[in-house]
């Protein structure tokens, strides 16, 4: 995808249109699915807690609900992560985004993030799900992100992403490139924390990201609206 040849319809295609708060209430929930579904977005990312409500506000659309796991440290068991994500399967979840045990990385422990990928990306596999794989790439070298990668390749989930958007920062160009350079054609690259225009979004793009988790999906699309103008 070229960010200077992306449709309108394109663009909002790609956002994963996001509500992480702690504070977030069921009327915030209502009002998020409603600006999916006016803007036809590709999904809305939330905690695991509120995925019924949100399938349900969003029912009669293609627009799908996404459930971040472990979110945001990623500090729970494998075994908690998967139970976690076949509770957010049976309530509707149709994508699931999962942050790997960063620990575990930066101790050199890549058997461990490779089998918990390999745990994750079977039981949305046996449910017909997707399955982003969260790096939070601010604690991370360049040689860990490229580590990850290369597992990610192997393993095949659907994507592989940035950051949560809680961590010291989010997404880069840089890293968005790195990323797609590694795992190739095998799997795609979502670009997710501090994307809140459509200058950022662009370069996101160009880099090789086809997914982009914001909460500011209207304003991007604002940014188009006046970049396209006459």
């Amino acid at each position: 995808m070229n960010s200077n040849t992306i449709t309108r319809e394109q663009l909002a295609g790609m956002f994963d249109h996001t509500l992480l708060k702690a504070f977030a209430t069921k009327e915030d929930f209502r009002k998020l699915c409603e600006e999916a579904k006016e803007l036809n977005t590709a999904m809305v990312a939330i905690n695991s807690s509120p995925v019924k409500w949100c399938k349900e506000f969003l029912s009669g659309t293609s627009i799908h609900v996404g459930a971040a796991i472990s979110f945001p440290l990623g500090q729970t068991p494998i075994e908690i992560k998967v139970a976690e994500t076949k509770k957010a399967i049976e309530d509707g979840a149709d994508e699931i985004d999962y942050v790997i045990n960063v620990g575990e990385l930066k101790g050199g422990n890549l058997a461990f993030i490779e089998e918990e990928m390999r745990q994750m990306v079977a039981v949305c596999r046996e449910n017909d799900v997707l399955i982003k794989v969260i790096f939070e790439n601010c604690y991370l070298t360049k040689e860990e992100i490229k580590a990850v990668a290369e597992i990610a390749k192997k393993v095949k989930p659907d994507f592989i992403k940035t950051s949560t958007g809680f961590g010291t920062s989010g997404a880069t160009v840089e890293d968005v490139r790195l990323m797609k350079e590694t795992v190739g054609s095998e799997v795609q690259v979502k670009a997710a924390g501090g994307i809140r225009d459509w200058e950022t979004c662009a370069a996101m793009i160009d880099a090789g990201a086809t997914r982009i988790g914001t909460s500011s999906s209207i304003k991007i699309l604002e940014g188009w609206d006046q970049a396209h103008q006459g």
